[in-house]
C-alpha cells in the first residue's frame, strides 16, 4: 500500500482532528495568543502554519524565558497582567504557574524533552566534553563561558558548576545571557564557549555544537504547554496542545533538535 509523503499525512492528520473547530470557527476565527519558550521554538514554528491553514486560527506569538528576572520572561509576562491563551515553557516552570493560578489546572500537556548542548564559534576547535572530567577541563580553560538566564543555566550556575567544584575559579568569565540566544553571543565571538538547549543552538548561523553535556551531568528539560486561566479560547488552545504532543507532530519536533515525549530519549541532537 502507497504511503502519502510525509508533509501530505500531516496535513491530512491535522485536518481530520480539527475539521469540527474549522467549521464552527468560520472565517474569522479569533487568533490564539501563545507565550513560548525559544527552546520550542523551532518545533511550534513548523508546526503553526498547517494548524492556522486547516483551523482559520491565527496565531500572535510572544517569546520568552521559562524563568529568570527579565520581564520577558513568561512568568513575569503574567505576573504583570499581560494576557495569553496558550503557555508552553519548562514543566517546573508551568507548575509554579498552576500554583499561582495563571494556568489552569489539568490542562498540562507534556511536549517534548530536551538537552543541554554546548557550542563554539565555527571553525573553532572542539574540546573533548564526553565526560565530566573532560567538561570541567574545557570550563577552566576557557577565556569566557556564556549560559541562558533561564533553564539550561539556571542549573548550570546553580547545580552543576558547584558539583564540579570550580564555581568559584570560573565566576569571573561567566557571561549569563538575559535576552537574547547564547548561540548569537558565541558567533560573534563575544564569548568562547556557550551552553543552552540543543534546539536554541541549531538555528544558530557561525556556530558549531560540540555536543550534549555528559550523561552524568546533563539535565534533562521537559517542555509543556498549558492554558492560561484568562483565555478566551479555552477548547482552541487545548486542541491545539494535543496536537503538538501527537505522533504527527513527532517528526517536526525531532528535527527542531528536541525529543517527543512519546519516544525514548536519546542523546542524538539531530
Amino acid at each position: 500500500m502507497n504511503r502519502l509523503p510525509e508533509p501530505r499525512r500531516l496535513a491530512v492528520a491535522i485536518g481530520m482532528a480539527l475539521l469540527s473547530f474549522a467549521s464552527a470557527s468560520g472565517q474569522n476565527a479569533p487568533s490564539l495568543k501563545v507565550m513560548i519558550s525559544s527552546g520550542f521554538r523551532a518545533a511550534y514554528e513548523g508546526l503553526v502554519p498547517e494548524f492556522e491553514r486547516t483551523t482559520g486560527h491565527t496565531f500572535v506569538t510572544v517569546y520568552g524565558g521559562s524563568m529568570g528576572n527579565a520581564p520577558s520572561t513568561i512568568p513575569n509576562r503574567l505576573q504583570s497582567g499581560e494576557s495569553a491563551d496558550v503557555v508552553i515553557l519548562a514543566t517546573s516552570a508551568l507548575e509554579e504557574l498552576v500554583e499561582k493560578h495563571k494556568v489552569i489546572p489539568g490542562t498540562r500537556v507534556d511536549l517534548a524533552r530536551s538537552l543541554i548542548a554546548m557550542a563554539v564559534r565555527a571553525g573553532a576547535q572542539k574540546p573533548d566534553i564526553s565526560t565530566l572530567e573532560g567538561l570541567k577541563r574545557t570550563l577552566l580553560a576557557a577565556k569566557s563561558i556564556a549560559y541562558s538566564g533561564s533553564t539550561s543555566g539556571v542549573y548550570l550556575s546553580t547545580e552543576l558548576f558547584q558539583r564540579l567544584g570550580i564555581a568559584d575559579e570560573i565566576r569571573s568569565k561567566c557571561i549569563r545571557i538575559d535576552t537574547g540566544m547564547v548561540g548569537t553571543v558565541i558567533a560573534r565571538g563575544d564569548a568562547e564557549i556557550g551552553f543552552q538547549q540543543v534546539s536554541e543552538l541549531l538555528p544558530i548561523a557561525g556556530i558549531d555544537i560540540v555536543g550534549p553535556i555528559p550523561p552524568e551531568g546533563q539535565k534533562i528539560t521537559v517542555y509543556s504547554g498549558g492554558v492560561v486561566v484568562n483565555s478566551k479560547q479555552r477548547a482552541i488552545a487545548k486542541q491545539f496542545l494535543r496536537f503538538l504532543a501527537s505522533p504527527e507532530a513527532a517528526a517536526t519536533i525531532k528535527k527542531g533538535g528536541m525529543q517527543p515525549v512519546l519516544e525514548p530519549l536519546t542523546s542524538t541532537i539531530i
